[in-house]
């Protein structure tokens, strides 16, 4: 089976040096009980240094592994994962995730109950809880290759290097944070689409912000899908789910679903000074409320979550609501976004890079 890729800026490559084998200093083996203690050791040292965002962290009591619980204002992360960088960076990067979910509305929401988000150091941490966790959706969820998933309320993740493990919760946990509190689920190419917004992210000051611009992966598959004329046309784009392009088993139309609706929330934040940005905030609003203005069966879907986001119910509300609150001219709406897309990859290089080399290349 042929490896995945992930697509990487030519113009930002840098290779990271790596270790001499003709010198190997002596490991002794690390003392059982003090191995033990990492944990505690780990809460003492967050206990010590006053980060932003951080609430409390205390011990995780769990079957797993030696865990932490970490907590701040909006989240509780329960964490097997001790890896110091990653466990300073969480706190603040939640808080910052979801002030971005707030931005994507016209004004912004509080919640009232924290969000859960359970990090894991291993797989098979991550496989075990799943199957305690999901039920008998657990086997669909263990298939997943790399990353992590969203369901029953909480994200769960497993880490897969620092940068695509954040990236990971930026992604699922817009997905937690519209499900909770939008009356009505939103549609394939919406949801994923703001959801790829928080990919990447810059740090400032103990926080972070996200920038859309260099999701330098979603950019990639975008190039190429233009390149090789396989982009989906506006029409198809809106009407498509995942499961949709899943079942195709073909991967570049896998890929022109997702980064075409990334490419196709950023037009309408972006595009021609964000003319459109009143509109997407109108559109975002209303399904937050439950005032799209769609029959009774559609509703009931929009509504109840324990149904299925059928294909039949993406592609009629997909284009509804995008005529609704977009617009209906699509040929020049086609044309627009098209120049668009080529605007936002153009003066950009890729190659693709196999994605068990992906540490070794730096932004």
């Amino acid at each position: 089976m042929a490896r995945k890729l992930t697509m990487v800026p030519l113009l930002v490559i840098a290779c990271l040096a790596g270790c001499s084998s003709s010198k190997r200093a002596h490991v002794a083996p690390v003392d059982e009980a003090r191995a033990k203690d990492t944990h505690i050791m780990a809460m003492e040292r967050l206990r010590s240094e006053n980060l932003p965002a951080l609430q409390s962290v205390e011990l995780w009591d769990n079957p797993y592994g030696p865990g932490l619980k970490l907590t701040t204002d909006h989240y509780c992360i329960l964490t097997t994962l001790l890896e110091p960088l990653l466990l300073r960076t969480l706190p603040g990067y939640v808080e910052s995730a979801y002030w971005g979910y707030n931005d994507q509305l016209p004004q912004p929401i509080e919640t009232v109950a924290k969000f859960d988000i359970y990090l894991f150091a291993q797989r098979d941490e991550w496989e075990r809880f799943t199957h305690a966790f999901a039920g008998n959706q657990a086997t669909v969820f263990c298939k997943i290759k790399t990353g992590a998933y969203y369901l029953n309320g909480a994200c769960v993740v497993y880490d897969i290097g620092r940068k695509r493990t954040l990236s990971a919760i930026g992604h699922e946990g817009w997905h937690q944070f519209n499900s909770r509190h939008f009356k009505y689920r939103l549609p394939s190419w919406l949801d994923e689409g703001i959801a790829m917004l928080f990919e990447t992210c810059a740090y400032e000051n103990g926080m972070y912000s996200f920038d859309a611009a260099r999701n330098y992966q979603r950019l990639g598959t975008l190039s190429e899908t233009l390149v090789n004329g396989k982009q989906m046309l506006l029409k198809e784009l809106i009407a498509t789910s995942p499961g949709e392009v899943l079942a195709t088993d073909e991967n570049e139309t896998v890929l022109a679903f997702y980064s075409q609706s990334y490419a196709l929330v950023r037009f309408l934040r972006e595009a021609d000074r964000g003319k459109r940005a009143t509109r997407y905030h109108r559109l975002l609003w209303d399904g937050l409320l439950g005032e799209w203005p769609l029959d009774q069966e559609a509703s009931r879907t929009a509504e109840d979550r324990n149904l299925s986001r059928t294909i039949q119910w993406n592609r009629i509300v997909g284009p509804q609501l995008f005529e609704r609150y977009v617009g209906s001219d699509f040929d020049r709406l086609e044309q627009e976004y098209s120049l668009f897309c080529r605007r936002i990859v153009g003066g950009m290089a890729f190659v693709r890079a196999d994605e068990a080399d992906a540490s070794k290349v730096t932004q």
